[in-house]
């Protein structure tokens, strides 16, 4: 009762944020039951001068601090929870906030480096960047004789006390609308702040991002058109990140990038073919993909920063993207909707022919026109209307990606306006499917499939080892009559479990042995 309380308390006090900045003021009220609309009729009559004008949202959540914040960029990624509309306005909420103090930022790195700051670095600056989580300090280092500038990352004081309080309330949402709204179950919405959680727990421990730069950058250490930042490990740890200082030009900086003669036709293919590469290959990608987080350096390469917020695609979900990508550029509408079968996406109550014509009603709009011409909102609405309409319930990773690739199309085509995805995308996709689902992928799947049967037999002997003194303990125990305290009868049970599981096992090299004997005589 007193935790519940507690949530409410904090909650009212966000609602009252929302009414003053006039969040209220944008719902629709014949949308709402009658006891909410007399609601929003009061939350109305607290509305400050001037909140009718500017982003109101992005005001309320900047207003309730850094958690509140976090949420509406990820809930940005989730037109699926809160619409397209709400999504594209929280897409310009900006992550920034007054830097915290210099001093503050010191005594947080000699803590973590467990050293002064003038013996980590030569030299240390102030923020040149400062969001929720963390700000960025440019600094210095002295190797061998030779000075390299870094970028220093530095977590935010207290911040990781505040975000689970905060992520405690949204907890307290999420439940409660489960609890009483089917749609809210099927958008899984305590799920979706589980991800949240997750992300975030990720983002304020900066080790696991330094580890996400390495990670991608052995991923692309062979790309010629994309890298990723240095990470300087001797100075990173769970409050700090150091990492190499990027001299490029921010893609966010139109005026730079003319002036400097750019192909920006041929920089729109290399953000689209490199992230591409990314999902679809390495099944690791960039989340964030926003113009100030990409660089173009002096070669001529695409550097990313800020690995806070990544996606991670298995060899199924790959599977899935670059069948529905190829069914799109192919106009193969029946089997972009097989393939959501198949992957039991869509139950299977519900008719493949059906779905493809829903398929094919989202397909159709955008070939045969310019890039101009097409809305990738109004595709993105579609997308979630045929969703909700076949049962199909919300995949975090799958629409983390969607949302990813809307942003990048969008970087891209500021460069080339006239930009087709589907043409950028035909090649790297196509390249993916030769490898992985033509016959060299089929015979790399059977040579996986091989050594994984391999360690099977070769753990069979011990499995057997391990029956045969169990059945010679059982006997021993009718022969001689143990009694069977708490302590042997759990052991019985444990014995159980494994002989159990070496049945399964033995079926399963018998069900082997079968498929081989029938394979030879064919």
């Amino acid at each position: 009762m007193i935790s519940a309380l507690t949530h409410a308390a904090r909650l009212a006090r966000a609602a009252f944020v929302f009414a003053r900045e006039g969040v209220f003021g944008v719902v629709d009220p014949s949308l709402v039951p009658p006891p909410g609309q007399l609601a929003l009729r009061m939350a109305r009559l607290i509305e400050r001068r001037g909140a009718k004008s500017g982003p109101r949202l992005s005001r309320a959540l900047t207003r309730l601090g850094p958690a509140y914040l976090k949420l509406g960029q990820f809930l940005a990624t989730r037109p699926d929870v809160v619409g397209v509309v709400m999504a594209r306005d929280l897409e310009s909420l900006q992550d920034r906030l007054p830097p915290f103090a210099q001093a503050e930022a010191e005594a947080v790195v000699a803590a973590a480096l467990e050293k002064p700051v003038a013996q980590a670095f030569t030299s240390f600056g102030p923020a040149v960047a400062a969001a929720s989580i963390a700000q960025v300090h440019r600094g210095e280092v002295e190797k061998d004789g030779v000075r390299k500038q870094v970028a220093v990352k530095v977590l935010r004081p207290n911040v990781a006390s505040r975000f689970r309080r905060d992520l405690s309330d949204f907890f307290f949402v999420a439940n409660k609308a489960e609890a009483h709204s089917a749609e809210a179950r099927r958008l899984r919405l305590v799920e979706v702040i589980n991800t949240m959680s997750r992300s975030v727990a990720m983002e304020m421990d900066l080790r696991l991002e330094a580890a996400a730069l390495s990670e991608m950058a052995e991923n692309t250490r062979d790309d010629p058109d994309f890298r990723v930042p240095t990470v300087d490990w001797d100075r990173t740890t769970h409050n700090v990140l150091t990492m190499e200082w990027i001299d490029g030009i921010a893609l966010n900086d139109h005026a730079r990038l003319a002036q400097s003669h750019v192909d920006l036709p041929e920089l729109g293919r290399k953000v689209i073919q490199s992230f591409l590469r990314h999902a679809l290959r390495d099944g690791f990608f960039h989340a964030d993909m926003h113009p100030g987080n990409l660089f173009l350096d002096k070669s001529g390469r695409l550097v990313a920063v800020d690995f806070g917020i990544m996606g991670r695609l298995g060899l199924k979900e790959r599977r899935f993207l670059a069948e529905i990508l190829l069914g799109f550029i192919t106009r193969d509408y029946r089997r972009v909707a097989e393939v959501h079968f198949e992957a039991g996406y869509v139950p299977s109550h519900h008719s493949v022919e059906n779905f493809a014509q829903a398929i094919r009603a989202i397909g159709e709009p955008i070939h045969n026109r310019t890039a101009e011409e097409i809305s990738m909102a109004k595709l993105l609405t579609l997308l979630l209307e045929v969703t909700g309409l076949f049962d199909m319930q919300t995949r975090p990773e799958l629409i983390l990606l969607q949302k990813t690739m809307v942003v990048v199309e969008g970087v891209a085509r500021s460069f080339d306006p006239k930009l087709d995805i589907w043409t950028v995308a035909d090649p790297v996709v196509r390249e993916w499917i030769t490898q992985n689902l033509g016959p060299m992928g089929r015979m790399q799947g059977a040579v996986a499939g091989a050594g994984e049967l391999g360690r099977l037999l070769a753990g069979l002997p011990a499995l057997a080892s391990r029956t045969v003194a169990l059945i010679e303990q059982f006997e021993t125990m009718s022969r001689e009559g143990l009694a069977l305290g708490p302590d042997t009868i759990a052991e019985i049970k444990r014995a159980e479990a494994r002989s159990h599981r070496w049945s399964i096992l033995a079926l399963w090299v018998i069900a082997a042995a079968l498929v081989g004997l029938l394979w030879t005589t064919h």
